[in-house]
């Protein structure tokens, strides 16, 4: 079945519904004490941890999608059930994060969101939703329809250029060797962009790490590819690929690929990194960057 324009947005208004009730449940729970347990995930800490909350978010989306799953024959991908690789095999699937950032919702720290995309056999994002339950900031994105925040049009900001760049990373990154070195590069890449010096950013999960690049232009995303599972997987990047690619803003692997984002392999994105980038020039300053410190496979 090939999905035309009407259906997307059918589709689209779907995903916004069950991502802010389960945005709204989220909240609900973001000032109680939460019983943390171990999954295995990763191997970082930020992987490794669930609550009930990622649970219930995720059983409420699944019951408002489920209609759209059989009426238009979709797989599903979503991050706390098994992978059944039907995503693989049907045209089109659900990529579902019902809780992005766990980690930073357990120290009651802003960073967390629900997203929730749908993707292509092919690994190419159709649409995409964010909801932020701590600002209850909507954004989402439909191929070709454009991006939007909280629903009007929304422009990539034109990067002033008396503000710093704006480094967003996920934590595990400043354990890396290189980060020394990443940042001392960084520093004349936001020079070569008459930016003012650079800012780091480290406390939110992916996809509320992308969003505030976009937020906060001159900006970067990005995660070095590395031989352990890990560095995220096709549900944090799905649903902001599509907003970054409808926003006209840069989105890749680390070495300036399209993301493939229904890999057969894995769910884990590891193996070539991610790199999300307020502008294309920015992008390929930091493919650079990562090909001259030769940073570990």
């Amino acid at each position: 079945m090939i999905l035309n324009t009407h259906d997307l947005e059918t589709l689209c208004r779907l995903a916004i519904k069950a991502a802010k009730s389960a945005g709204a449940l989220i909240r609900d729970y973001s000032q109680k004490s939460i019983r943390v347990h171990n999954k295995n995930a990763g191997s970082t800490k930020a992987s490794q941890i669930v609550t009930e909350v990622d649970f219930k978010s995720q059983e409420l989306i699944l019951n408002l999608l489920q209609p759209s799953i059989t009426r238009y024959d979709l797989g599903l991908l979503t991050e706390e059930l098994p992978d059944t690789k039907d995503r693989l095999h049907k045209d089109y699937f659900w990529c579902i994060d019902p809780l992005d950032g766990t980690l930073a919702f357990t120290e009651s720290t802003p960073g967390y969101a629900v997203s929730i995309a749908l993707v292509t056999k092919n690994g190419q994002p159709q649409l995409g939703v964010v909801y932020d339950p701590v600002t209850q900031t909507l954004y989402h994105a439909i191929k070709n329809k454009g991006a939007y925040k909280n629903d009007k049009t929304w422009q990539l900001p034109e990067p002033k250029h008396e503000r710093p760049l704006q480094f967003y990373f996920n934590r595990s990154f400043k354990a890396l060797d290189s980060f020394s070195s990443v940042l001392k590069a960084l520093k004349k890449i936001a020079i070569s962009l008459s930016a003012q010096g650079i800012n780091t950013n480290t406390s939110s999960g992916a996809v509320m790490n992308a969003c505030y690049a976009l937020e906060n232009t001159p900006s970067c995303y990005f995660a070095f590819p590395k031989n352990t599972e890990g560095g995220g997987s096709l549900w944090d990047y799905a649903a902001t690929a599509c907003i970054y690619l409808e926003l006209g803003a840069s989105v890749s692997d680390i070495y300036g690929v399209p993301l493939d984002l229904n890999n057969q392999e894995s769910t884990f994105m590891h193996r070539k990194g991610v790199l999300y980038a307020s502008q294309h020039s920015l992008s390929k300053k930091i493919q650079k960057l990562y090909q001259k410190l030769k940073a570990p496979l």
